[in-house]
């Protein structure tokens, strides 16, 4: 299976995605400008996490989910095709859901210590 067309759409679509995004963020931008509003409105949900932290949980999972496939690739278990892409979005997922609840433990301690800090 070739896979080149693959990349290419998603590099295209994903190229489109960002214009539209950085479009709408200066129009929201510029009308907050012109109610003289601070723009830190967007920063509220940022309190805790890294995205260093769930990159790196990401590419480890990924990089699991490859060493499962050729290992169920290996023994016969799964097709080729099959065995990356489950794999894959198997473990990312996986690794994505350990951020979120490592996220949200930080957000309910960082809770409490405000908490006992007033």
């Amino acid at each position: 299976m070739e896979l080149t067309p693959v990349f290419v759409l998603a590099v295209i679509f994903g190229a489109i995605v960002a214009i539209v995004y950085l479009q709408i963020r200066k129009k929201e931008r510029m009308a907050l400008l012109q109610t003289n509003k601070d723009a830190s409105v967007f920063d509220k949900g940022r309190k805790c996490g890294s995205s260093s932290l769930k990159y790196g949980l990401l590419l480890t999972g990924a990089g699991l989910g490859i060493l499962l496939a050729n290992i169920l690739i290996s023994y016969r278990v799964l097709s080729e095709d099959v065995a990356y892409f489950a794999m894959i979005f198997i473990f990312g997922g996986t690794a994505l859901l350990v951020d979120f609840f490592l996220q949200r433990k930080e957000l309910r301690e960082q809770e409490e210590q405000e908490k006992k800090e007033i």
